[in-house]
């Protein structure tokens, strides 16, 4: 298929806050980071909370910038984008963050949410966003009817759904999913969960899906890169991680993965 996302010897750290300016320190939230993702691929980047891996989605949305290395789109050095170059990255890449509350604006209908990348990247004339926005809700299983809701008189399940359909609008090439079913209920995830399996299929979206569940991981990954403290531990097939991990900490998050008797 080709690689469509390269990340190189990737680092990126924080300065504490607080206290003296000469006593601060810089913590490195990403050490040295390499991994790639093919064109319809889906990585499952897993590790506990404070190993990196949010940190790492949002150095390639280009929410954070890294302090060293380098990240490639398509051939494309991300970093140093700007203007038009810019704004067509950011319509291929696109975000489903965790909150699904928190993501959308709560003075919007969920309408507007989903149309708002068709009205900023342009895309199609005022009917044909409209008709796509009805296609999108349609398309991750919400009833058009819903469209002139706010996000407060939704269910979690159902504004996770509208953050899919809205990362869906610019019809991306890779979609950074992070922690995306979290917050919800155990039969909501599995919900979304197939949604995404489905959305891969039916459209060849690749996704970077960052979790702390390697159960997660295993039931939408085609490949497993494993955080540990900022760097990569292991990566592998999702097939051979889950069943023949390398690394002790890969298999500590095995032995926590609820098995069925």
């Amino acid at each position: 298929m080709g690689e469509l996302l390269t990340v190189a010897h990737l680092s990126k750290s924080f300065a504490t806050s607080g206290g003296l300016p000469w006593r601060r320190q810089r913590i490195a939230a990403v050490k040295d980071v390499s991994l790639s993702i093919e064109r319809g691929r889906t990585l499952g980047l897993v590790g506990e909370s404070g190993s990196g891996k949010s940190t790492l989605g949002r150095c390639i949305l280009g929410l954070a910038k890294p302090d060293e290395g380098q990240i490639r789109f398509d051939g494309i050095e991300v970093q140093g984008l700007s203007g038009k170059r810019l704004k067509d990255f950011r319509r291929r890449v696109q975000p489903v963050f965790q909150d699904p509350y928190g993501s959308l604006d709560p003075r919007w209908p969920v309408g507007k949410s989903v149309r708002e990348a068709l009205d900023c990247f342009g895309i199609g004339t005022g009917l044909d966003r409209d008709r796509r926005v009805r296609d999108l809700f349609a398309r991750v299983g919400l009833d058009p009817a819903l469209m002139g809701r706010l996000p407060s008189h939704l269910s979690g399940g159902q504004r996770q759904r509208i953050g899919i359909a809205a990362a869906l609008a610019s019809e991306p090439e890779l979609i950074i999913a992070d922690e995306p079913v979290s917050a919800l209920d155990m039969s909501v995830q599995a919900q979304i969960l197939n949604l995404f399996l489905d959305l891969q299929q039916d459209l060849g979206v690749a996704s970077i899906f960052i979790t702390h569940d390697l159960g997660v991981v295993q039931h939408v990954s085609d490949t497993v890169a494993v955080m540990l403290r900022g760097a990569i531990v292991e990566t592998g097939e999702t097939d051979r991680v889950m069943t023949r991990p390398l690394h002790s900490y890969t298999k500590s998050l095995l032995a926590a993965v609820p098995r069925s008797r």
